[in-house]
């Protein structure tokens, strides 16, 4: 399974921002749980005011547990 062009060029963007110091970490909320997410931000200025656009959250709990290889078994296919 390769990475999708799109994934591949925001994740691009995600590490010059890193470079420029233009990352922040925000508390937002889950649109569909309202629970709080962490969430990656690259921040630009539009020269009136700041600009955050999200990237992803950090993983609840240990992130070992949430994530698989693309071919590993899946706790849906117990």
């Amino acid at each position: 399974m390769s990475i999708p062009d799109h994934a591949s060029a925001n994740f691009r963007t995600m590490l010059r921002a890193a470079e420029n110091d233009d990352l922040a970490l925000l508390e937002c909320s889950d649109a569909i749980t309202g629970q709080p997410r962490y969430v990656i931000c690259t921040v630009s200025f539009d020269g009136e005011e700041y600009l955050f656009t999200p990237f992803g959250h950090l993983a609840d709990g240990n992130p070992y547990e949430a994530y698989v290889p693309p071919d590993a078994p899946t706790r849906a296919d117990e």
